[in-house]
């Protein structure tokens, strides 16, 4: 990672030193002076101040209240509390204006422009005890955190409760999903935060959620829309030694408050210092185009201090995954038996027939990857374990290293290897993470061995060690010490049924990507609304990039003559466009070989769309209706659009002023068809190419449910000749 830094200053603009308070008393020095930052372009502003000894902030942005006065504090259950009692003993300011090339994104570069306010605070009552709390205003939002030196009067501390509040100012539209201590698989809901307390007691709880809510609570990021047209996004960045927060709701007056994800006896956070929290954030913007270019969550990270990342590489992959969900000729399982152990002799099972991880199997979609410019696949149920390995709570489950009898490790290794394809391994944990810690060195150094450089780490089930919650601070924990062991076998990580991500990518950009919401999957498990990937990006996205598994053609799945008569709730073209709206640097083409067969022109826009980008360029956004993105690809002259809508027709505006003034490009643009639905007529597309440049502006159909993408690319001018322009 490259750093290059434009400037930096620092000033001091208060110190008040405790031996100088004397003409005044501490409660009126310290209720009176409210500490100002404005942000760099002065349309976000920021007070902080003590309420009789109580720590409090407020948020405006261009005059309209964001966050109403709000407290803050930590409540701990071992000592006195950190909530109360304080004068303030020093403030700081500084300015800092750097910019930043994360190693993947959807930047080549980054600016990472804010102001900074510092507060120590001291508790006289406390031996002066004290702590900090850093405030950074950006352009688009806040950050702030709690931070906790090292010194005499604190020293190790249990978290019973952290109470930072965000005092809302009127009661908003809310994008949400309940907080679950162990699942964010959750369809949104779209509702008014006052309805949220009637609405929640119809919230279903899917998978891996062992934990009742019983705390009327959201989850992070929570995206919201003021009546006025303010977009909010609340969420946490650098989630590190820390339980994640979801947000308790008050809905009579609109306040949130943090909650912390417990542990197995009911604390939730053990801290010794130095420490520090999360980076608690707030992104704001009168337009919600800012929101999804916002990269705060991203710039309070730390740069990742891998002296080497040159191993670390986007990929397009393909899998035997996909078939197991809907075709109904495949499992993950190899025999018949249940009850099983890892001491068993599998090679005994009795084969049930639909084993999907077989070596002929495998050779067909390496060959297919191979024809198509495909980097690797994924291949589940490889491993030993399968038949009886979910609900049981069992500690040893996988061993992660021997293969069923009809996977041959080696011969399929060297198979793809001469076809220039990597396979990429899965590690399901069923939820056992003291299980994978134990045996994670002999599982990476067995993917060395044969040649897989990224795995697919899975945790369905209830936590082991018992008791702990998949977003809890162990939990926590053990996803980035999984990244940080990865990163020394050089290894990608790919986890899913992870805690949602906060911008760690930057710190661990072998974290490549994450699940940690409903993704494609659901598609055959109930369904997703047209509207849950037009959510997404304001939601699950802004902390990181996703595995959503993408790219299914054949989305009426009655197709497979199983009895269901389930469907993706998508056209054909909008899955094409998810390429280029959900952002990640690992994409999948998820749908089986034979269904791209079936649409090789449309199949085409998947093997050329870029997964790693110079450039990105929100072009339309609301939440919960439509989204319209460009991209420029890395190191190229290609850009790449993508559109999509929620259940509602629409006419996208797409602009193209982003490319190379005075030179003409060639346009492929992959549409729905006037008939296309996402219900009646799903698979109906065009395809067409026009001559665009910097001055061309499309108007795009969208049919309900539908979407559309577009390449862009150099042309020869006897090619261009030849095309409508636009």
């Amino acid at each position: 990672m490259h750093f290059n830094s434009i400037h930096t200053s620092s000033k001091f603009f208060k110190s008040i030193p405790l031996l100088l308070i004397g003409v005044f008393s501490l409660s009126i020095l310290n209720s009176a002076i409210a500490q100002e930052l404005m942000s760099p372009d002065k349309q976000l502003s920021l007070s902080f101040e003590l309420n009789n000894g109580v720590p409090q902030y407020q948020l405006n942005y261009k005059g309209k209240a964001v966050i109403k006065p709000s407290k803050l504090g930590i409540e701990v259950s071992n000592q006195a509390s950190l909530m109360d009692g304080f004068v303030i003993s020093q403030s700081e300011e500084m300015a800092s204006d750097t910019n930043w090339e994360p190693v993947m994104g959807e930047e080549k570069s980054i600016r990472n422009q804010y102001n900074e306010l510092l507060v120590t605070l001291a508790q006289p009552s406390q031996n002066n005890r004290f702590i900090r709390i850093r405030f950074r205003l950006f352009n688009d939002g806040l950050g702030f955190r709690y931070e906790f030196p090292k010194q005499k009067s604190l020293n190790y501390f249990i978290i019973k409760e952290e109470h930072t509040e965000f005092n809302l100012a009127g009661d908003h539209k809310i994008f949400w999903i309940p907080g679950d201590y162990d699942t964010n698989e959750y369809a949104y809901t779209t509702s008014k935060i006052s309805e949220i307390p009637e609405l929640m007691e119809k919230a279903t709880v899917f998978i891996n959620a062992q934990q009742p809510i019983k705390n009327l609570a959201v989850q992070t990021p929570s995206m919201m829309k003021t009546s006025d047209g303010l977009y909010i996004n609340i969420h946490e960045a650098a989630l590190i030694n820390y339980p994640a927060m979801s947000l308790n709701v008050d809905a009579k007056s609109f306040k949130m408050s943090s909650h912390l994800t417990p542990d197995a006896v009911g604390n939730k956070g053990y801290m010794q210092t130095d420490a520090q929290t999360p980076w608690r954030t707030i992104v704001v913007s009168d337009k919600a185009t800012d929101i999804l270019a916002s990269k705060l969550i991203l710039n309070l990270n730390e740069p990742t201090a891998y002296k080497d990342v040159s191993w670390i590489k986007p990929v397009k992959y393909i899998g035997i995954w996909w078939e197991y969900f809907v075709a109904g000729k495949s499992t993950w399982a190899y025999g018949t038996e249940t009850n099983v152990k890892l001491s068993d002799d599998f090679s005994k099972l009795t084969p049930n027939g639909k084993h999907g991880a077989t070596n002929a199997r495998a050779k067909e979609y390496i060959d297919f990857a191979a024809k198509n410019g495909f980097d690797a696949v994924l291949i589940e149920g490889w491993n030993i374990g399968w038949e009886d390995w979910i609900g049981n709570w069992k500690e040893n489950v996988f061993d992660f290293v021997t293969p069923y009898p009809d996977f041959d490790v080696k011969a399929l290794h060297e198979y793809a290897a001469s076809k220039g394809v990597k396979i990429m391994m899965h590690h399901e944990t069923s939820g056992s993470a003291t299980n994978y810690e134990r045996r994670l060195d002999r599982a990476f150094q067995f993917m060395n061995d044969n040649g897989y450089d990224a795995v697919k780490t899975g945790y369905v089930g209830q936590i082991i060690p018992r008791g702990e919650h998949h977003d809890g601070q162990w939990m926590v924990n053990h996803y980035i010490h999984v990244a940080e062991r990865a990163a020394d076998y050089k290894i990608l990580i790919n986890s899913h049924e992870a805690v949602r991500p906060t911008g760690l990518n930057r710190t661990y950009p072998n974290w490549i990507a994450q699940e940690s919401a409903r993704g494609t999957e659901f598609e055959a498990m109930g369904g997703l609304n047209p509207e849950h990937t037009t959510i997404l990006p304001f939601t699950r996205l802004m902390g990181g990039p996703m595995d959503y598994t993408p790219g299914i053609f054949q989305t009426d799945l009655s197709y497979y003559n199983t009895g269901g008569q389930q469907r993706v709730n998508t056209t054909l073209a909008k899955q094409l466009a998810y390429y280029v709206t959900m952002y990640s640097p690992l994409q999948m083409a998820a749908d089986i070989p034979d269904n791209y067969n079936r649409f090789p022109d449309a199949f085409q826009f998947i093997k050329d769309v870029a997964v790693d980008w110079d450039h990105s360029y929100i072009q339309e956004a609301e939440p919960g209706d439509y989204i319209t993105i460009a991209r420029k690809a890395k190191g190229k002259n290609e850009w790449y659009v993508g559109g999509i809508t929620d259940e509602n027709a629409r006419t996208a505006t797409v602009p193209f002023s982003y490319l190379p003034k005075g030179k003409d490009y060639i346009a492929t643009i992959y549409a729905d068809a006037k008939d296309a639905s996402w219900d009646k007529n799903p698979q109906a597309y065009t395809i067409q190419k026009v001559r665009v440049n910097s001055k061309s502006e499309l108007k795009q159909d969208l049919a309900p449910g539908g979407g559309f993408a577009i390449s862009i690319k150099e042309a020869e001018p006897s090619e261009l000749k030849a095309l409508k322009k636009i």
